[in-house]
């Protein structure tokens, strides 16, 4: 009896176990809370299409509109001058930019100044003889004839035969002779253009110059072209005139500029035309590198905005009644950062921030306003 009075304490003790802890279990579980839906935050803007400029972006680097090299015609030494041929001086217009020393070649010019006043001189007799009417003109020519000054042009000729007398006297080859040498002897002296500044110089005084030898660079100062590359389906866009702004990205400064030549040819390559811009202002200098922004065409009734809010460059999302779709949009124009589109209504609630994880019917609310639940 004892033996079957123990088996059922046994019983009854695991029995009491097991409901304890099922009563402790329940006691502790927490009761599970209602899942809370989160409702996003979104920014957005009203549409107001209006007319959109089409700015076409191209870089470039100024060159000196006015620019020459200069180079030697003649061979001679360079002679020190008051300014030192170096680059960075300025010069007037007319103003001596180098001299080479000419002594030999104007003593040539002398001798051959010389032996066409003793062929004059030596044919005066003849005209007195046989055109007594013309001796006169010719010896007014050789009273005036001087050794310093430029050689005075020959007197008329009045008939046929005194054309060949004079020509089979060799006065006319002689003369010529002595204007070549007169204009050569120029070419020793080199004289500014227009007022410029030189920006490379490559002798020094005292330097031997060859016919031919480069001797630097001048150019004006005061305006400048820049060549752009633009895409060729805009070359029908490019008109000559067109205003320009120019702007600088280290400096941020800005310039006005306008188109004055466009090429006719696209290049086979990139599939580009060259636009040429003329650029003056303060702070330009040869070389520096711009950013020329075109206005091409006006896009009417467009609406712009950042290119990143355009999804697989078709659609973007707008709000409606407390949730977003995606709507269908027509891109005309893209930039670096924007895109001008067409195909909103104006007063369309668009995204203007990206939402990630956003999809057509999500639900979300407008900052600023209370979120719909």
């Amino acid at each position: 009896m004892r033996k079957y009075i123990n088996i059922a304490l046994g019983f009854i003790i695991i029995a009491l176990a097991f409901w304890l802890v099922n009563v402790m279990g329940i006691l502790n579980k927490k009761p599970e809370k209602a899942p809370v839906k989160i409702v996003k935050t979104v920014f957005v803007e009203k549409v107001e299409n209006g007319t959109i400029p089409i700015t076409i972006s191209a870089n470039g680097n100024l060159v000196a509109k006015n620019k020459i090299e200069i180079f030697s015609e003649v061979q001679g030494v360079l002679q020190p001058s008051s300014k030192e041929f170096r680059p960075g001086n300025s010069y007037r217009k007319g103003e001596v930019i180098l001299k080479m020393n000419s002594e030999e070649h104007y003593a040539n010019l002398q001798a051959q100044k010389s032996n066409l006043y003793n062929s004059i001189t030596s044919i005066m007799p003849d005209i007195r003889l046989d055109y007594p009417e013309e001796y006169e003109k010719w010896e007014q020519y050789l009273r005036d004839f001087d050794f310093d000054k430029p050689t005075p042009k020959l007197p008329e000729i009045s008939s046929e035969k005194e054309k060949f007398f004079i020509s089979g006297r060799n006065i006319y080859t002689t003369f010529y002779n002595v204007k070549n040498m007169e204009v050569r002897l120029t070419k020793y002296t080199i004289r500014a253009p227009y007022d410029g500044i030189l920006t490379d110089a490559m002798v020094n005084p005292g330097s031997l110059i060859r016919s031919g030898q480069k001797l630097g660079e001048f150019i004006n100062p005061k305006v400048y072209e820049m060549e752009v590359a633009v895409n060729a389906k805009y070359i029908d866009l490019l008109q000559k005139g067109n205003s320009v702004k120019v702007t600088s990205r280290d400096t941020n400064q800005s310039w006005d500029g306008k188109i004055v030549r466009v090429n006719g040819r696209v290049d086979q390559t990139s599939q580009t035309v060259k636009a040429y811009i003329q650029v003056e202002g303060k702070d330009l200098k040869e070389g520096i590198y711009l950013e020329a922004h075109l206005v091409a065409k006006a896009e009417k009734n467009a609406f712009e905005m950042e290119r990143k809010l355009l999804v697989n460059n078709e659609s973007v999302y707008v709000f409606k009644d407390s949730i977003i779709d995606l709507v269908k949009v027509d891109p005309v124009y893209f930039t670096d950062k924007t895109v001008v589109l067409k195909g909103l209504e104006d007063g369309t609630s668009v995204l203007s921030r990206s939402v990630p994880g956003a999809y057509p019917g999500m639900k979300v609310s407008i900052y600023g306003s209370n979120p719909r639940k």
